[in-house]
């Protein structure tokens, strides 16, 4: 049964009147594109195929350390978001998964939850836990850290959370659980860095053990916050190594804001896909540190520079990849604190394509001649040459084909989603943070 959020009618009304201007720049871009080898419907199949997930809390507005400022018509609950994730889904066409966390998105029914989420025309991605925040009634606290806390009881807790949230994500339909853990240290001398890595592992260890066997089990780094001194998993070279200790199904995931400033991101994607280590990867844009940007919206040439690793990856499959080569998970993951959620992650999401399809155009074969001849310049520019390319008339003919608007924020504020939404949903109330 389908319950999709905005009238298909809507969407074509929508699009009659902007078909044939669309039209003529397809064909333009086309005609562009042929004169160097290349078939634009085969780019616009490529991109027919691509999707990312969106994060169930990113339908929020997240708020910061200090204060949050909800918007009417905000979620309140995981129907509320998936709802409101549907809508971006069925206009962008591109965002068919939500990856939950937990215990923000726990309900009595996951099954039920599923069917729900189906009726919408979504499907579950990563399950995330929560082990960085503590929980009412919650028996033992996670302010000496989680599963690398010096108190045996709590890191069994964090542990026993993991498992209970690989059971709910095979409820769901999910096959990944991503793990981010705030461990670390605020003063020097706090806690010996060798011995909470050592409890880390052998908590993780614990976890894995869990894991069906199709799944996998992503870690997340981060160099700080809300561990401002060390954090136990701070940098991708403790989570390969961490990886590799666990096993084949444990993956490192790649945020973009979890980087030291004007650290070569595309070199580190590279490096784990030679290792068959990058299981995941998280879009956002950073300007300072771990700010959570709209994704493209400081550096688009950095996430362009990023897909042209990721699809050099997907050509180049490593042995020890997930069956069916290189498939790695992938979710817009930020936080919204002065825009509306759906249009940041519209805008998102129109950003992650653009770099895609940019990607995809890029001279592969020019690409390397040039690098095996050393030909600097000549490398440079098969990158340059695609990144200048203006691909939104692919990717809006894609979308539009699939169902989706072919222009995405007009048609959201046309539909009057956040309107309605406003005067059914309570007020989302005052305070910090993305709960």
């Amino acid at each position: 049964m389908s319950n999709l959020p905005i009238s298909a009618d809507l969407i074509a009304e929508h699009n009659a009147v902007r078909t044939d201007a669309l039209e003529d720049d397809y064909a333009a871009l086309g005609r562009k594109l042929a004169r160097t080898g290349v078939d634009i419907a085969a780019v616009k199949a490529r991109l027919a195929d691509f999707s990312v997930a969106v994060p169930s809390w990113g339908a929020g507005r997240g708020g910061t350390r200090f204060a949050k400022f909800p918007i009417p018509g905000e979620p309140t609950n995981i129907h509320e978001k998936l709802a409101d994730c549907a809508v971006i889904n069925q206009l962008s066409q591109m965002t068919p998964r939500v990856s939950p966390h937990f215990p923000w998105d726990k309900v009595s029914d996951f099954a039920g939850l599923r069917e729900e989420a189906a009726s919408l025309g979504l499907g579950f991605d990563a399950v995330n836990s929560n082990t960085f925040q503590d929980q009412p009634g919650q028996a033992h606290s996670y302010s000496t850290g989680s599963l690398s806390s010096t108190i045996e009881a709590t890191r069994q807790q964090a542990v026993e959370h993991n498992i209970e949230c690989i059971e709910i994500g095979r409820q769901l339909g999910s096959t990944d659980l991503t793990v981010w853990v705030g461990d670390g240290t605020n003063f020097p001398g706090q806690q010996d860095f060798v011995r909470s890595l050592d409890r880390y592992l052998d908590a993780a260890s614990q976890v894995y053990a869990a894991l069906p066997d199709d799944w996998q089990m992503l870690l997340e780094h981060k160099m700080f916050e809300p561990a401002f001194y060390s954090t136990v998993i701070s940098d991708w070279g403790s989570s390969i190594l961490a990886a590799q200790e666990l096993g084949p199904k444990a993956k490192c995931l790649v945020d973009l804001g979890h980087h030291a400033p004007n650290m070569n991101i595309e070199q580190i994607v590279a490096r784990l896909h030679r290792f068959g280590k990058l299981g995941g990867f998280h879009f956002n844009d950073s300007k300072y540190g771990d700010d959570d940007l709209d994704s493209g919206s400081i550096n688009p040439h950095q996430l362009f520079l990023v897909f042209n690793e990721l699809v050099e990856a997907e050509a180049n499959p490593r042995a020890n990849e997930r069956e069916g080569g290189f498939n790695p998970s992938y979710m817009i993951d930020q936080s919204h604190n002065v825009t509306d959620p759906i249009e940041s992650m519209l805008s998102s999401a129109e950003a992650i394509a653009q770099c895609f399809a940019k990607a995809v155009l890029v001279d592969r074969e020019a690409l390397h001649e040039a690098q095996a001849s050393n030909d600097t310049m000549m490398a440079f520019q098969a990158l340059r040459r695609a990144y200048n390319v203006d691909v939104s008339p692919i990717i809006a003919k894609a979308r539009a084909e699939a169902g989706g608007a072919i222009d995405v924020l007009a048609a959201y504020r046309k539909s009057g989603w956040r309107q309605r939404k406003a005067q059914e949903r309570k007020a989302v109330g005052l305070g910090a943070g993305i709960v």
